[in-house]
């Protein structure tokens, strides 16, 4: 029944979009406008009710567009909309290989783990709750955003994003769109934080040519905008934080809770109930002196990890450590068995771990499955005799042989294997890759992270960042070769292989940017764009000066969504200036208004960094339709009351 619904709301669109595209020809001053205008409605048609893939359909009306320019003769078209030559340079676009660029530059330093210590930080600072997870990430993408281009800040932050959802089991869909939406309003902090602002004061200093003296615009400042720019931020953030749960998407929890997942699926096979815990051992605990081995069978439980002073951290330690006074213990059991332990042995538990979020985090290890095959080597050897732990690096938490389970406590660890043993372990997935290649075991559990840091390559990976960030921050050089600099660096100094750096591009978003440029041009150059300004801004002769400015950020907010927002500056702030001196107001002013108004694009995902984030954040159209169009009203009001109030 839903299915039918769906299908008859799209006809019912069709249909009204196809009237309203008909009706274009009629209203239109010239044929070319009305067929760009036919291009829109269909593009908007196609995003809006997602008849197919927004990549698809962004390729679609690329490919439409260039048999239309081809055979613009034969269907009335004085020229064609767009050359032949133009329509595939998107592809080599300033826009499109900067994306490339920052996911590489992105990759490359998260690959050194860099980006985990981040997350890590992030979680110390914020918990674990969404009302403080969503401010310290988007805060944080902000201000890094006000220095360089936000995309750049947003595929920075992606890997960062994933790490604080894997540890605090939040779905990404309620992370990645706060963030996403964060770095955008970061851009307008500093006149160096988007394409439109840097644009801005060449296009005032090109439009001055064009005035009297006495109406001479002077150039922005660094920080001319930023007030504007932390009130939009700011708001930006308490929108999420007050609204995010009515606003944001759920998302599939799958993908970021698979060590919850994992617990559920072998608590549901094996009967086993355990979760990890932290508990620091006091000086006058009984404990104090006894080894690890004393207290894992008589109560059930796993140490999988001790910390013994500032630099003795060990991550599955053997089971002859000792414990002393002030340790920290990383245990892994069922949760009322593990409290009636820690109130007997006079233990301080933490229900969150602290000292050993890092190394126990879903990203770093889990619960896992083994086998023992027919000719492995353990057969006839228990986990004791193999010193297993020491040995393997894995935790035995319970072994299943027939239709049996044994676990800690029925003397699983004097057990010796058989051919066919499945052994629950507690494991790093380091350790799990490894075992992989390993002829003695079958490993069963395979979607765990196959990551290979390299911790060795951090300083090569931040002075290939570095270098980039300076080169954007400090020269004219153009952004696109600066980001691949950084690329490059990366690749160079073997912090990424080249298969890696394929890998880490999205070539969904790749291909949605590059096929809507071509749209862009030629709304510019069929005349539509201004076309459209002119009968807009044509109907508010003589209202207050305000309206008039309304009116322009309004226009701005709807080109930016359908083109890029350097397109519709450079389009708008002529015809800003020209408004505003007519209107008496202040032609910079104005100016300003359009660069940061063209940053309002969060209704579709048509700008770089939507782009970029709705694969992974598992978005579809309608959800940033939801999300995005109380954001755009928000930014409306708070961008128009500033504006009034700074100038």
């Amino acid at each position: 029944m839903n299915a039918i619904a769906s299908h008859t709301r799209t006809f019912v669109a069709a249909v009204i979009f196809a009237l309203v595209g008909v009706s274009a020809f009629m209203f239109a001053p010239s044929r070319e406008i009305a067929v760009v205008l036919n291009l829109l409605l269909l593009t908007v048609f196609l995003f809006a009710f997602e008849v197919v893939g927004v990549d698809v359909a962004a390729i679609s009306i690329m490919v439409l567009l260039g048999l239309i320019s081809h055979f613009s003769g034969l269907i009335g078209l004085p020229q064609p909309l767009v050359e032949g030559r133009e329509l595939f340079r998107g592809f080599s676009g300033n826009a499109v290989i900067s994306i490339i660029a920052v996911m590489i530059v992105g990759a490359g330093l998260d690959k050194t783990g860099l980006m985990n210590k981040v997350a890590g930080f992030i979680l110390r600072v914020a918990g674990k709750t969404e009302a403080r997870v969503i401010p310290a990430v988007s805060s944080t993408v902000g201000f890094i955003s006000s220095f360089m281009q936000n995309v750049g800040a947003a595929a920075l932050f992606l890997p960062v994003v994933g790490r604080v959802s894997a540890r605090t089991g939040l779905p990404m869909s309620r992370l990645l769109m706060p963030m996403g939406f964060c770095a955008i309003l970061g851009g307008t902090i500093t006149m160096v934080g988007s394409s439109p602002l840097i644009l801005l004061n060449d296009l005032m200093l090109a439009s001055n040519k064009g005035l009297a003296p006495e109406q001479q615009m002077q150039t922005w400042s660094l920080f001319s905008v930023t007030p504007i720019g932390l009130a939009l931020l700011s708001t930006g953030i308490a929108y999420f934080v007050l609204a995010g749960r009515f606003v944001l998407p759920g998302g599939d929890k799958a993908r970021v809770t698979s060590g919850a997942n994992a617990m559920d699926y072998f608590q549901q096979l094996y009967g086993l109930d355990y979760a990890a815990f932290e508990v620091v051992v006091p000086a006058g605990s009984p404990l104090v002196g006894r080894i690890i081995n004393d207290i894992e069978q008589p109560n059930r439980l796993r140490v999988i990890a001790i910390m013994r002073g500032s630099d003795d951290l060990r991550i599955g330690p053997a089971r002859d450590i000792e414990i002393v006074a002030g340790s920290v213990l990383g245990i892994l059991g069922a949760p009322e068995r593990l409290r009636e332990f820690s109130a007997a042995n006079g233990l301080q538990l933490r229900e969150e771990l602290e000292t050993f979020a890092e190394q126990l985090s879903a990203a770093k290890s889990g619960i896992a499955e083994l086998v023992i095959p027919p000719r492995s080597e353990l057969i006839g050897q228990s986990a004791r005799d193999l010193w297993l732990r020491k040995k393997y690096g894995v935790s035995l938490m319970a072994l299943h042989r027939g239709s049996k389970t044994m676990r800690e406590g029925d003397g699983v660890r004097d057990m010796p294997f058989q051919s066919g043993d499945a052994l629950v372990v507690h494991t790093s997935w380091d350790t799990l890759a490894h075992l992989e290649k390993d002829k003695n075991f079958v490993v069963v559990t395979t979607e765990f992270p196959h990551e290979e840091l390299r911790p060795h390559k951090v300083k090569a990976a931040l002075g290939s960042f570095l270098l980039a960030l300076v080169l954007i921050m400090f020269t004219n050089i153009t952004l696109s070769v600066a980001l691949m600099t950084g690329a490059i660096g990366m690749i160079l100094l073997r912090v990424l292989s080249i298969d890696e750096a394929y890998r880490a591009v999205s070539w969904k978003s790749v291909f949605l940017l590059a096929s809507l440029i071509p749209l862009g041009l030629a709304v510019e150059t069929s005349g539509t764009a201004r076309w459209i300004a002119e009968q807009t801004l044509s109907v508010l002769g003589g209202t207050p000066i305000w309206v008039i400015q309304l009116a322009i950020v309004i226009l701005a907010t709807f080109f930016t969504l359908v083109m890029s927002n350097v397109g519709a500056t450079v389009l708008l702030v002529p015809l800003a200036v020209n408004i505003a001196i007519g209107a008496g107001a202040d032609p910079a002013v104005f100016a300003l208004t359009v660069a940061l108004a063209t940053s309002n694009s969060f209704f579709l995902p048509t700008h770089q960094v939507n782009a970029l984030l709705m694969g992974p954040g598992g978005y579809r159209v309608v959800d940033y339709m939801r999300a995005g169009g109380v954001m755009t009203i928000l930014f409306i009001v708070v961008l128009m009351v500033m504006l009034n109030l700074v100038f």
